[in-house]
């Protein structure tokens, strides 16, 4: 069914959900929401499930006329989203009517922000999947960002609208984008490649994203870091999160998007953890890294994946009173209970 017709685009908004796995031997990349939490977040915050697609927003711009009543959520960057002009809260369960208009108006934290809907988006499946990759023109609409005028179907909701309305992620589940700009990687698989002092700079400094960066991958500058006989090597699979280091010197850090083979050898490998973080970050925002072993990456995905399965949600209850020309509500907010009066000016 119709949900959405797009009035005005941004420069870079496609559709995405997890990616397409089990194809990289054939040339296709696995492309998916390059924050994968926040759309996984956003899903089970709807009772979607969690591979359900989104439309993923790169900058903000993005304008949307609502073609029905619905629930929607936003996760991810805050892109001061509004409706009807006026301020819409992130990771809550949303009613949206028809005629609504969602707008994603400036960023205010973050680079990638997601807007999922009750049933997800109903995009054509392209081997199994609705993830767009535009470089090959595959999935999503057509293979290609929105554009003006676009209509975005939905699916139908598995669960009744009332019940998910004003449902809301806590707090100490959702990701602070001004955190410590830290990134935890794991050595090789070709570190080796490098000198000492290569992996010395390369831990020891910070590297900037430049503006040369997409979902394929973030081009980084900062100290060079030094090989011992050059970094080319055979042509090997290229694992999300695999740091390049290319003749210059200067990293890349492989994402969604990334080719499925490269011939530079590879220093590090972010870990599966931090990948959502990295994808948060945007030209300009400066990147450490630090190196762990493969117990600690293990531990930290699966005491992630632990928050994940037992999440609750909590649901925000509003009483409504009228005194005089006023209204009253009572809006319970994580247990906590906030008088709030609206009069009529």
């Amino acid at each position: 069914m119709e949900g959405f017709k797009v009035i005005k685009s941004g420069i870079f908004d496609t559709i995405q959900d997890l990616g397409r796995f089990g194809f990289q031997q054939f040339g296709m990349p696995v492309s998916g929401a390059m924050d994968s939490y926040a759309l996984r977040i956003g899903n089970r915050l709807l009772e979607n499930k969690e591979n359900e697609a989104g439309i993923e927003i790169s900058t903000p711009g993005l304008s949307v006329e609502v073609l029905g009543q619905t629930v929607i959520a936003i996760t991810g960057a805050d892109f001061n989203p509004t409706i009807n002009n006026l301020p819409a809260p992130i990771w809550e369960a949303l009613e949206v009517k028809k005629g609504d208009n969602i707008s994603f108006n400036q960023i205010k934290s973050g680079c990638r922000s997601y807007l999922l809907v009750a049933g997800g988006i109903d995009a054509p499946n392209m081997l199994g999947r609705k993830s767009t990759y535009t470089r090959g023109k595959s999935g999503g609409l057509k293979g290609r960002p929105l554009s003006k005028y676009d209509l975005i179907n939905i699916g139908n909701p598995n669960q009744k609208l009332p019940d998910i309305i004003g449902r809301k992620v806590p707090s100490i589940n959702i990701p602070n984008y001004h955190e410590e700009n830290k990134i935890r990687v794991m050595l090789g698989p070709q570190d080796d490649y490098f000198t000492k002092n290569g992996l010395y700079a390369f831990l020891n400094s910070f590297y900037e994203i430049t503006v040369h960066s997409d979902r394929m991958g973030y081009r980084l500058k900062g100290p060079k870091i030094k090989s011992k006989n050059g970094s080319d090597i055979i042509t090997d699979g290229v694992p999300l999160g695999s740091i390049q280091v290319p003749q210059d010197g200067m990293p890349i850090v492989m994402l969604a998007d990334r080719q499925t083979t490269g011939g530079y050898a590879k220093i590090a490998t972010v870990i599966s953890v931090d990948i959502d973080k990295l994808a948060q970050m945007k030209p300009g925002n400066k990147i450490k890294f630090t190196s762990i072993n493969l117990e600690e990456a293990h531990r930290l995905l699966s005491e992630r994946e632990k928050k994940i399965s037992e999440l609750q949600f909590k649901k925000k209850e509003t009483i409504e009173s009228k005194s005089g020309n006023a209204r009253i509500f009572k809006v319970k907010i994580e247990e906590k209970i906030y008088k709030v009066e609206i009069k009529e000016i």
